[in-house]
């Protein structure tokens, strides 16, 4: 057994003191005098050599970290150690222990990985107790033991067989009341007790502790929504107000769809549905996909494809962990995507874009004033932050919006939603039906224990206990759903696809249950993360990243090989019969079967009266402070910047993003909606699609019926204001309501609601065509608001696109404002008007930017459109610009508005950077600071920067590159790594400049696996004349740092000899962009021109790699950063550069956590002299800079980009092969940067 510490430095290490700031400021810990924080890693099977050339190579990293062979404490430090508990996905050590298998080519070795914190400073065993609480989340970790273990091998004990219940089927009522809660059963008693007759009087046995765990799971309010199909006996109003009328309504819209004798109950689910069913009636819901297997909301778009129409199917879906996120924010959080991508993707298409909407309490809550059994609010809204940017960023998805609301009452429970958009060709979606002898097959990740449970205990009111609750938090991976990705894009493995189920809630028993009536499911077949897993384990487990598939028999060996290239597992798992029954089998017995007749019945139906109270005559206003100023409103909580959130998630990934999410030269101005061009693999599109979100809970909570009829309004207006049309709009929909037991009161809440959804889709002409429900938001005795998030999605052409941003000085600014009546109900005709009539002035040119206002007013509007590009405003009118102005637009235009739309000039644009309000001058600069400050303590913005040393490097070419002896068309090998996620964007870019390109997978589940394609690599490489490596998170930027699963593949010396042969022998060209830069310096490739071999002390012999060469460390924010930023050409000596002239000024989007060059001064000096330096971060007047705001990471004398000596090899951090037409529109500047042009020229 080998353990080694390794600790960053003090300049890099970020995490210890953002520790340190955290435990003095909120465990109030002042006399802490340091943190450090090491991280520990444990070895089996390693000699001593190999080990000690592991730690040099993977565990650690020469020029950031200090190594340490064991921990020495001072006098004034105590220390202790924390691990993921058994079970849980540890990505650190997982990544650790795929770099050491490439490194000596070996079976993967046992890693384990913990870190110590170390305090330095007096503090008492009561203090010392807090920090472990505070800085250890029991859901998935604990205390680790400090002594070297014996072994790492985890001692599991063969299972007992499933335990049956005995008794259970002669149990009374008060003995299954103790069975219920002894097994912590998320079903109703009367569930229960309806089980009991089944098993009694058909199967005439006891059931197994499976069958009744997989029961709870499947008729689980999360999988079965049975508070939703809950019959409605009778309804109370409080007043004859708008929401009884619209009750009425509600029953004249179903006896127009059902027939007026129809015995269909009322229920939650029938009011969501309704005006989906009337518009389908109608046919004004005509491009809604009708198919049996639903995966996700699906319409049918024409796409134009260079030219020439194509019908695609458009998916767009929405997804809550709210109960998960609130235990184990990281992983809850991170998972919500990851579940939300897989509905989409079970149904063959392509996710290409995401949006999150989050609810929570004020993360600025002192850490004292948390609740008992509950998680510090700034602890979970960060943690949740980096876990859903985490998983989105590693598999490559744009995410477009990001947005978090505040509430006091979602201390009871946050909200976290994901929402993703999805598209592929429709004739590459075949909708199939199973059959009997057709098989299942089980793709993806292996089954572990997390998860087990998550279905119920999302559908549980929570109690101060449910930090308890470990199992129920799933784990993500997100590298091996970004492979599940790649082969579903694969048209023909798609076709063959009869019905595709992701796992999600419940596992195996639903995910694999619901493809047919009648399944035998064999638990011995299913791969598994490690031995000792029982059969109900593995039948309702949540492992994550697993995809089960219905196909005809005679496709398994071609499947099955097709997910072997992808370096996917493949297992079949369960066989399609004509029993009419549902038996899984473990160990060759059967642990479940039973009727599907029974098992669809969802238990027992369950009925409610309903009690509807009025709300208040007022409106709610905003900001809710007494001071009516411009500072006030944009400091309030729900107005403020959410630039730190929004800059953690990459938006510009997959070349697509139309908008980026803050527009402006200053980057500052936040889009309304989302826009993102369909996902071509080859060719030109101008199809895009919007999606945007609308809830308030202040309204919600003041009248659930206005705020669920204001969420899809808002929605709808964002869309309308982003450049579509108001008709194409379809919706999906997220409630989330308290636990509502047998209070008509509390049932009136989402009955209320869902009538105001409903009323909002009635007189707008749209349907929601998808949603989702969370009905457990309850903590004690608090509630959640009662939420409706309405998603707005439309088709759309890109040259439409609209964005808030003012776009130059002198334009009219007017406003429209849709009136309401004494109830607080829109003019929805006149909006559907005012829509229609925007769009045409758009088609017409005659709008710059528009933006729909919301609780902020016109003040907060009027700023925030301003931000982005400086350019101030003169408002003369008698408005109140304070007020609330839901369902109002402001509009610049350079002339006329017509009169139909009924808007007003309020005042112009102007060059100075201010607000001048009926006389009185706002500085922007002032206005923006008291916007961007409120949230600056939970994600930071600004920081200072760590070295301040700048020059100006200019190194010009002094003669012609000399071209490729013998012109060709050249070949690109663009390995794909796990976690590689830009190799699509990358090949679209060279295809375009004219190459041929080969994306190659590499694969490693096996030594043999490693061996293939090592040699495949080798040999790619020498039939090629360039190397790419693109962007991503090679095996999850783990362990502690980027790229290193990339350059231990490179100092293959296979590899390093086919790479040296290229750029030596050859007269080849190596590119690396963000994670391909960042292998490309670890292995000296930059700035040497050569692999270098890496020795330390007196081993050291020359060429070596150590630690006073260069490298790309952690951002100075100690967060990712994605945004545009101006880069330079400091020299044109690279062949890639050839088409650049020095001081030419690019705009490029970055999107990284480890982009900061670091090198010492006389290095970069070196580089500077010999034109090593090829790009710099600047200014927006082209001058080098240090500051945040334009050097993102914070690297040395602004040093984007560097060469080999020769020039041949490039590494950049920009991501420039994201453009193309209509791409980041409300970004201004030179976007296109000839890179892959040059390279591709220097051959032809």
């Amino acid at each position: 057994m080998n353990r080694v510490f390794v600790e960053k430095q003090p300049e890099f290490n970020a995490q210890a003191r953002e520790l340190l700031h955290d435990l003095r400021e909120y465990l109030n810990l002042h006399q802490l005098e340091n943190v450090r924080v090491v991280q520990r890693y444990d070895v089996e099977g390693l000699s001593d050599d190999e080990f000690t050339d592991a730690a040099r190579l993977i565990l650690s990293e020469p020029q950031v970290d200090i190594i340490h062979d064991s921990l020495v404490l001072a006098d004034d430090e105590c220390a202790f150690a924390v691990e993921y508990l058994p079970g849980q996905y540890d990505q650190r050590a997982d990544s650790a222990a795929q770099c050491i298998q490439i490194l000596f080519q070996s079976n993967k070795l046992q890693v384990s990985s913990a870190h110590v914190i170390i305090l330095e400073g007096s503090i008492t065993l009561e203090e010392l107790e807090a920090v472990k609480n505070y800085t250890i989340n029991a859901v998935d970790s604990r205390e680790a033991s400090m002594d070297i273990p014996s072994t790492l091998d985890t001692p599991s004990d063969a299972p007992e067989d499933v335990e049956i219940l005995s008794d259970f089927i002669v149990d009374d009522e008060s003995r299954l009341t103790k069975r219920r809660d002894s097994l912590g059963l998320a079903m109703s008693l009367e569930d229960l007790v309806f089980t009991q007759a089944y098993f009694r009087d058909e199967e005439r046995r006891n059931p197994t502790i499976t069958e009744i765990k997989m029961l709870d799971t499947y008729w689980s309010d999360h999988c079965r929504h049975t508070t939703f199909a809950t019959k409605i006996d009778s309804v109370e109003f409080e007043k004859d107000d708008v929401i009884a009328e619209t009750y009425a309504q509600y029953q004249a819209t179903r006896r127009e769809v059902y027939g007026a004798n129809t015995e269909r109950p009322e229920t939650l689910m029938d009011i969501a549905l309704i005006a989906m069913k009337e518009l389908r009636k109608t046919g004004e819901l005509d491009n809604v996909e009708i198919s049996e297997e639903i995966n996700a909301a699906s319409i049918v778009v024409p796409v134009d494809v260079d030219g020439e129409n194509e019908d695609w199917l458009v998916m767009f879906k929405n997804e809550t962990h709210n109960h998960p996120t609130e235990i184990e924010p990281f992983g809850g959080a991170a998972t919500c995507l990851g579940g939300c991508i897989r509905d989409p993707l079970s149904g063959r298409s392509y996710v290409y874009q995401a949006m999150r909407v989050t609810g929570a309490a004020d993360p600025r809550t002192p850490f004292a004033e948390t609740l008992a059994g509950k998680l510090p609010q700034r602890k979970i809204c960060r943690e949740a932050a980096h876990g859903y940017s985490s998983y989105g960023n590693q598999i490559g998805l744009a995410t477009g919006q990001v947005a978090e609301v505040y509430h006091p009452n979602y201390v009871a429970k946050r909200m976290e939603i994901g929402a993703v958009v999805a598209a592929a060709p429709k004739e590459n979606v075949f909708r199939g039906s199973p059959a009997a002898g057709d098989v299942i097959l089980l793709i993806g990740g292996r089954t572990g224990r997390d998860g087990v449970g998550g279905a119920t205990g999302s559908s549980k009111e929570h109690t101060d206990t449910a930090l308890d609750n470990s199992a129920e938090v799933q784990k993500g991976n997100p590298p091996t759903e970004r492979k599940v990705q790649r082969l579903f894009r694969n048209p023909e493995f798609a076709r063959k696809i009869k019905v595709c189920n992701d796992f999600g809630a419940g596992g195996v028993s639903v995910a694999i249950g619901e493809i047919a009536d009648s399944l035998d499911i064999d638990l011995d077949t299913v791969l598994k993360k490690y031995d000792g897993l029982d059969g109900t384990e593995l039948a309702i487990s949540e492992s994550q990243e697993r995809m089960a598939i219905c196909v005809d028999p005679c496709e398994i060996d071609y499947l099955t090989a097709e997910c072997d290239k992808e370096n996917l597992e493949c297992s079949h798992v369960a066989n399609v019969t004509d029993s009419g029954r549902l038996i899984i089998k473990w160990r060759g017995k059967a642990i479940v079967n039973f009727s599907r007749a029974f098992l669809d019945t969802n238990g027992t139906t369950q009925s409610t009266q309903i009690k509807v109270a009025a709300p208040s005559a007022s409106f709610p206003s905003s900001p809710t402070t007494a001071d009516r100023s411009f500072e006030s409103t944009l400091s309030d909580l729900n107005t403020a910047s959410q630039k730190g959130l929004g800059e953690m998630f990459d938006s510009s990934i997959g070349a697509g993003s139309v908008l980026n999410p803050f527009g402006g030269k200053h980057q500052l101005t936040p889009t309304d909606a989302m826009v993102a061009k369909i996902p071509l693999l080859q060719g030109e599109t101008t199809t895009c699609t919007h999606m945007a979100w609308g809830f308030n809970p202040h309204i919600a909570t003041w009248s659930p019926f206005h705020g669920a009829l204001y969420a899809v309004t808002e929605s709808v207006c964002r869309v309308v204001a982003s450049g579509a049309r108001l008709s194409d709009i379809r919706l999906t929909l997220q409630e989330y309501f308290e636990k509502l037991g047998d209070d008509p009161a509390r049932w009136g809440k989402p009955f209320a609601a869902l009538l105001g959804a409903f009323r909002a889709q009635h007189e707008l002409r749209l349907g929601a065509i998808g949603g989702k429900d969370s009905m457990s938001g309850s903590f004690n005795d608090i509630d959640v608001p009662p939420t409706l998030v309405s998603f707005a999605v439309a088709p759309g052409k890109t040259q439409l696109a609209l964005s808030p941003e003012f776009k130059q000085a002198g334009s009219n600014i007017y406003f429209i404002q849709i009136e309401r009546d004494d109830q607080h109900m829109p003019d929805f005709k006149a909006l559907l008007q005012v829509a229609d009539l925007l769009y045409s002035e758009n088609e017409a040119g005659n709008i710059l930017s528009i933006h729909s206002l919301a609780e902020g007013g016109i003040a907060a509007g009027i700023s925030k459109m301003a931000f982005g590009n400086m350019i101030g405003a003169k408002l003369e009118t008698a408005l109140d610009l304070f007020k609330e102005r839901y369902v109002s637009f402001l509009i610049e235009a350079s002339g006329d508005l017509p009169e139909a739309l009924g808007a007003t000039v309020i005042g112009t644009t102007a060059e100075e950077p201010s607000i001048i309000a009926n006389g009185e001058a706002h500085e922007l600069s002032a206005l923006c600071d008291s916007w961007m400050s409120p949230l600056e303590s939970t994600y930071p913005v600004r920081q200072e920067p760590a070295h301040r040393e700048l020059d100006t490097f200019s190194h010009t070419r002094k003669a012609r590159i000399e071209k490729h002896n013998t012109p060709i068309s050249p070949k690109v090998v663009i390995p794909t790594f796990p976690g590689t996620n830009c190799e699509y964007d990358t090949a679209r870019a060279f295809r375009e400049a004219g190459a041929e390109t080969e994306t190659l997978v590499f694969r490693n589940l096996s030594p043999e696996h490693i061996e293939e394609s090592l040699k495949k690599l080798a040999n790619q490489i020498s039939e090629s004349q360039i190397l790419m490596l693109p962007g991503g998170f090679s095996a999850g930027d783990e362990p502690d740092g980027s790229g290193k699963f990339i350059a231990t593949v490179l100092r293959n010396p296979r590899i390093s000899d086919a790479v040296m042969d290229l750029i030596k022998n050859r007269d080849g060209l190596i590119l690396g962009i963000c994670n391909g830069f960042q292998a490309l310096v670890k292995t000296g490739l930059v700035p040497y021109g050569e692999v270098r071999e890496l020795f330390a002390g007196d081993q050291k012999e020359a060429p070596a790699y150590g630690s006073d060469q260069p490298t790309l460390t952690f951002n100075d924010i100690g967060r990712h950063v994605a945004c545009y930023a101006t880069t330079r050409i400091a020299s044109n000596l690279s062949p890639w550069l050839a088409n650049c002239q020095v001081d030419d000024l690019h705009n490029v989007p970055f999107s990284h956590g480890e982009g900061k060059f670091y090198a010492s001064e006389e290095e970069i000096r070196q580089l500077a002299a010999n034109g090593q330096i090829a790009t710099q971060y600047t200014n927006l007047e082209g001058h080098p800079s240090m500051d945040i705001r334009y050097n993102p990471n914070g690297s040395l004398y602004a040093i984007e980009g560097i060469t080999s000596p020769c020039g041949k090899v490039l590494g950049k951090m920009g991501h420039t092969e994201r453009r193309g037409t209509h791409i980041a529109k409300n970004i201004p500047g030179n976007k296109h940067q000839p890179l892959f042009k040059a390279g591709v020229s220097y051959f032809s």
